[in-house]
């Protein structure tokens, strides 16, 4: 198999080029071309001729996108556009990774594939574009939908948690927003088994769910850090961008599909940091 990856320099894309360490790789980053540019884009794709392509390129900084929105619309949507027009001409199916952030948190229970979106924020708007392109412009694509990721290889919460307890006596986080943490590393795993299955959208994280104090409460007991995290509201922690309140992806497809569902998060964060 033969296999091209979008944001092959990412936190994702670094644990899909372990993962998929075994096929030929065709590993693109914005120094290969920028998926904004349709031309370059046809060019670049054609000529690596894939089997499968996993587009996980993209502006994934929420509170950003919020002030720039023409580029997260540009980059989450007609990149998105750019890169399944190139598949599509040929014949490679698309898996296109989304977000929780499609789903505006007011449902107060898990969300499955079907659920109707209506995302509260820019970044949640893109990533939609993007999928409403995928969707519209082939009929080979998964859409994979997932939450609050964390990897070895970039900016997350939990490295976050981590350096601020070590700087500082205690620290505010939020418990009135509720999802599921992913290590980037499972999400890799499950995307090879679903690869070559039915196509359709599918929500992957790993199991169970949690707030974001919640989250930070565990990793500090499992650091053995005896610091006060104090549980806080969105309120009182603002931020460009709003957050869904409850974003929990059901793993439903994927179980459908004979495909079982990622490890606990707990299970995921204690092997994450264990290095």
């Amino acid at each position: 198999m033969k296999l091209a990856l979008t944001g092959s320099d990412g936190m994702l894309g670094s644990d899909i080029k372990n993962v998929f360490s075994d096929v030929e790789l065709i590993n693109f980053t914005l120094h290969d071309f920028d998926i904004t540019d349709l031309d370059k884009s046809h060019k670049a794709i054609k000529e690596a001729k894939p089997d499968y392509l996993i587009h996980v390129a993209a502006y994934t900084d929420v509170d950003g996108c919020e002030s720039n929105p023409e580029t997260a619309f540009h980059v989450n949507g007609i990149g998105a556009r750019n890169i399944t027009m190139a598949c599509e001409e040929i014949g490679c199916p698309v898996i296109y990774i989304s977000t929780d952030y499609v789903f505006d948190g007011t449902k107060k229970e898990t969300y499955n594939e079907w659920d109707k979106t209506n995302p509260i924020n820019i970044y949640g708007l893109s990533k939609l574009l993007g999928e409403q392109f995928v969707t519209s412009l082939t009929n080979r694509f998964y859409i994979v939908r997932t939450s609050w990721l964390y990897g070895k290889n970039g900016k997350n919460f939990v490295d976050t948690i981590i350096r601020l307890l070590s700087e500082r006596d205690e620290i505010d986080v939020v418990n009135d927003q509720t999802g599921s943490p992913t290590f980037t590393c499972d999400l890799a795993k499950k995307l090879k088994e679903l690869i070559g299955r039915g196509y359709g959208t599918y929500h992957i994280t790993n199991t169970s769910h949690c707030s974001w104090y919640e989250f930070a409460v565990e990793i500090a007991k499992l650091k053995g850090i005896n610091k006060n995290i104090n549980p806080t509201t969105t309120e009182k922690f603002k931020r460009p961008a709003k957050r869904p309140a409850f974003s929990v992806l059901g793993n439903t497809m994927l179980r459908l599909e004979g495909i079982e569902p990622a490890r606990h998060w707990k299970e995921a964060l204690a092997d994450y940091l264990k290095g």
